[in-house]
């Protein structure tokens, strides 16, 4: 007869975890094996993701931030030799969130590469039935990623923000932490009439950094970074799904569910384990029409429902620039100064001024 954990025990291993701890230290303060934590830690986010499944789908938003967190399995990526396996080194975590609800709508770890953006973006656009403005990084596999998946006729912009100024950059004791603000921030138009006022990658950013203080095996400069791809990919997945259930957003005074529509109240750590492990497998999601919205900016409605184009009232930078065919502007005559009127007499020429009063 298998031992089974008691429901005491695994609450406060949840609690723990929750909380950023890495496996020793939730062994230390639980007095659990760190075995038995870890085999734990793979059922709930294992019954993570079928409970995302299941709750998250048919999502009616119009603002849709992505991004990417970047983070480790086993060895950085420098360290890793041919005779590691693929999934040792950089493990990224792309994220979606709807900017309203703040709720995570999606994630996928992997490589930073087409191929996880292409399954990243796949899963957003299953989960969707209102084509969102959505507004990305300048990462480039985004732009053929969402172009296959969601068509030309999405509303996306790319903020790309400006770490560095000058050809050498800043390299005082914050350029990494403190980066230039003018300018800071370059937005570009890929596709659609996204308006550029809501174009902002803010509350993704921000839902970074409150995933690196939740989740230990993200922060940077410690131990607690994972040492096999599947336990990092179950913490993740735990982690986003506490995070929309049970997390009260401040300035929401709700949770991101609440706000979403899905749930009703703030979910316990109590309900959330019961659920967790007691999750039956569900299928995936699978991508439905989408109904287009009303853009904000000037833009002209497609035949046959398929979105909208973008007008352009004024050219953009690029074509503001003279042509090569085009003559050069005539220069500007230069004023000549008049020259003073020549002395009646002989003048004393002198390396060095009279002094005042003689």
């Amino acid at each position: 007869m298998a031992n089974v954990l008691p429901a005491e025990k695994r609450l406060r291993v949840l609690a723990a975890l929750l909380d950023g701890n890495s496996i020793r230290a939730v062994e230390r303060m639980t007095e659990v094996n760190h075995r038995t934590i870890t085999r734990l830690l793979l059922a709930l986010g294992a019954g993570a993701v079928r409970l995302h499944d299941r709750l998250v789908r048919d999502v009616q938003c119009s603002l849709v931030q992505v991004d990417e967190v970047w983070s480790f399995v086993q060895k950085k990526q420098s360290r890793v030799t041919e005779a590691d396996p693929p999934d040792v080194g950089e493990a990224h975590t792309f994220v979606a969130v709807d900017a309203t609800s703040r709720m995570v709508i999606c994630w996928r770890v992997g490589k930073r590469d087409q191929a996880t953006t292409d399954a990243f973006i796949k899963d957003l656009r299953a989960r969707m039935l209102v084509m969102p403005q959505l507004t990305s990084d300048g990462f480039a596999p985004y732009i053929s990623a969402v172009g296959a998946s969601f068509g030309p006729s999405i509303d996306y912009m790319q903020t790309v923000k400006n770490y560095r100024s000058g050809s050498r950059g800043r390299r005082d004791d914050d350029h990494r932490y403190e980066p230039p603000r003018d300018p800071f921030i370059t937005k570009s138009v890929v596709y659609g009439a996204p308006d550029p006022a809501k174009a902002s990658t803010s509350y993704v950013e921000r839902l970074n950094g409150s995933t690196r203080h939740s989740n230990g095996r993200m922060r940077r400069l410690c131990y607690a970074f994972s040492k096999k791809a599947d336990h990092h990919a179950a913490a993740v997945a735990l982690n986003y799904v506490a995070y929309n259930l049970c997390r009260v957003v401040r300035t929401l005074r709700v949770t991101p569910a609440m706000q979403a529509g899905i749930t009703d109240h703030v979910w316990g750590l109590d309900e959330l384990l019961e659920t967790l492990t007691t999750e039956e497998e569900a299928a995936a999601p699978e991508a439905q029409p989408l109904t287009h919205r009303e853009p904000s900016a000037p833009a002209r409605p497609l035949p046959n429902g398929r979105g909208f184009l973008r007008l352009v009232t004024e050219p953009t930078p690029g074509l503001k620039q003279r042509r090569r065919s085009e003559p050069p502007p005539p220069a500007a005559s230069p004023v000549q100064a008049v020259p003073p009127p020549a002395p009646d007499g002989p003048v004393q020429l002198s390396l060095f001024d009279p002094p005042e009063g003689s």
